[in-house]
């Protein structure tokens, strides 16, 4: 799974939107997934619906199941509508209470002595990430999990010690979003038992929508606060 390549298959306009096929797979293996993403206009939003469809006989369980996005690096403000205040994954929700938190970035992180997946913030309705002057807010169809972090998921699985983990060092520095629509639980059985079957993220046929609203510097207001926004709390 560290090896997945990505190939277009298609991409085409259509009357409503754009419509691109991919497939993603394992590279040296038969197995694979080809993933649909139909986006279309809705006023100031962009809707995003993602298909999936495994190919071959998987019998591992995933990961996780969602998509990653880039942001820019003056991202720092994280409100969100869901599962917090600290962490939570599908397998470790009874310190999850449903709720409208705000942390930063940094906050966001689980420090763990031996760097890890952390930080998962499952059952969320909406997210917005706010900089300085811009950002964008995120709504789920019903909802997603929420995983906001200054290095990627490969840089994490890299590092022996949290000092490993820096914001990328180049021309570019971004802010790694995950939104997900569901991972596997906790636990590797390295150290304790492992996953639990019935939490277990198998690859079956799967779709999920998002929209993604971007929030101009008008719509910041001058005090930080995010504007109030009157559609699904």
């Amino acid at each position: 799974m560290h090896r997945l390549t990505h190939r277009v298959i298609d991409r085409q306009w259509t009357s409503d939107g754009f419509v691109l096929r991919t497939r993603v797979g394992p590279a040296a293996t038969d197995i694979g997934m080809l993933a649909t993403y139909h986006w279309t206009a809705d006023g100031d939003a962009l809707v995003l619906q993602v298909a999936v469809e495994p190919e071959g006989d998987w019998t591992q369980p995933l990961p996780r199941l969602g998509l990653r996005m880039a942001l820019p690096a003056d991202i720092d403000d994280v409100e969100w509508f869901g599962g917090g205040t600290g962490e939570g994954y599908v397998d470790s929700t009874q310190a999850a209470v449903i709720g409208r938190y705000r942390r930063s970035v940094h906050d966001l992180q689980t420090p763990y002595v031996y760097p890890q997946e952390n930080g998962n913030r499952l059952g969320v309705r909406w997210a917005q990430l706010l900089g300085p002057a811009n950002g964008v807010r995120v709504e789920g169809d019903p909802t997603f999990d929420l995983t906001v972090r200054r290095w990627t998921s490969e840089d994490l699985d890299s590092a022996r010690n949290t000092s490993d983990l820096r914001p990328r060092d180049r021309v570019f520095v971004f802010v790694f979003v995950n939104l997900d629509l569901a991972q596997t639980g906790l636990g590797t059985a390295l150290c304790g038992p492992g996953v639990l079957p019935q939490y277990e993220l198998h690859a079956t046929p799967a779709t999920w929508t998002v929209r993604l609203i971007p929030l101009a510097s008008g719509a910041v207001k001058a005090n930080g606060t995010p504007p109030r926004v009157p559609r699904n709390p």
